[in-house]
């Protein structure tokens, strides 16, 4: 071969490999072109719940809190990921408002609460169901609330109730986060888990929508439900139908991007859960896919706390919603409640 030859194959092979390495770059390139001109950025969901609506603007900002039914009062929260919204809680709400008086709130920076950019934390998660305790005080005045909580919210519902506990006649923790193998959280009071340079870096608006739009696909939204249910089979189409409009509208990223940034995850949460004095019950679906609920060490022995398990992914109520409410209703009796 010769000195010729030789060059012109390196070059061929230096060409092929400047191809290759820019693929990525141009399929970037294209999906950001493509997020720009192709995906809606102000869709307007229909409510998530068939109820009346309310904005309450408090501490947290204005919150929308769904309202339905008359009776004895039950708080229901939802969790956080990509297209969180009240939906997640909809059988139960349905359920229940036959009987009780049932408030569904809508996170901040979800759902048609307010969607701003600012920090997303612990903190104002719970103001906002402090906010929602108020507006349950007016009209149930000292009446205690039963209130059930899904993931992460969980999270934000047991430190309502320890900050707040005259008000909570119960609480109960569907799939609740921290509770992992090797998981252990006794950090600083008030701290979390993540770093806010994460999130800026997300929120860099040369990439922060193209990212969030890819997240927040079809494909990508059936992907993480089907982790959440465990199974394709067992993924709740209404629930899917709802998830794209609600995660498509103006200032959807950034509650997720704070999400994801770990800035919503507590790192004092097991002195938290360890602080509960009312009756608490943990509800967990065994086929979860993101937390294992391999260590309950330090709350499975405690009195006022209660356990059961549904061979089910994480929204129990979602797939065995009679085995759920069975349950559920046999913990309120026994806590007292009803």
């Amino acid at each position: 071969m010769t000195s010729h030859q030789t060059e012109r194959g390196r070059a061929a092979a230096l060409g092929r490999t400047l191809g290759l390495a820019a693929l990525p770059l141009v399929a970037w390139l294209g999906w950001t072109l493509y997020s720009r001109l192709r995906i809606p950025h102000d869709l307007t969901p229909p409510p998530a719940l068939d109820a009346e609506r309310r904005t309450l603007d408090g501490r947290a900002g204005p919150v929308n809190v769904y309202v339905a039914g008359s009776g004895a009062p039950l708080l229901l929260v939802h969790s956080v990921n990509a297209a969180a919204s009240a939906y997640e809680v909809r059988p139960l709400f349905e359920h229940y408002r036959a009987s009780r008086r049932v408030y569904a709130l809508d996170l901040p920076g979800f759902g048609f609460s307010r969607r701003s950019d600012r920090d997303y934390t612990p903190r104002l998660m719970t103001d906002a169901l402090h906010d929602v305790l108020d507006e349950i005080a007016l009209e149930s005045g000292e009446e205690r609330v039963d209130a059930l909580a899904l993931s992460l919210g969980g999270e934000f519902l047991a430190r309502a109730a320890t900050e707040r506990r005259e008000r909570f006649r119960s609480v109960t923790l569907v799939t609740p986060t921290g509770f992992g193998k090797n998981e252990q959280f006794y950090g600083g009071f008030g701290s979390t888990r993540g770093r806010p340079g994460v999130k800026r870096a997300f929120e860099n608006p040369l990439w922060a929508q193209p990212f969030y739009d890819a997240l927040a696909s079809a494909p990508s939204l059936r992907y993480f439900l089907r982790l959440t249910f465990g199974s394709s089979a067992a993924v709740d189409e209404g629930l899917l139908r709802y998830d794209y409009p609600t995660s498509h509208v103006p200032g959807a990223r950034h509650a997720p991007f704070s999400f994801i940034g770990g800035l919503l995850f507590s790192a004092d949460i097991d002195r938290v859960y360890e602080a509960l004095t009312v009756p608490v019950w943990l509800a967990y679906g065994t086929r979860d896919r993101f937390t294992d609920f391999g260590d309950l060490s330090n709350v499975e022995r405690r009195p006022n706390w209660t356990f059961d398990r549904f061979e089910t992914g994480a929204l129990a109520y979602f797939e065995q919603p009679g085995p759920f409410i069975s349950a559920y209703d046999a913990f309120l009796r026994r806590a007292g409640a009803n």
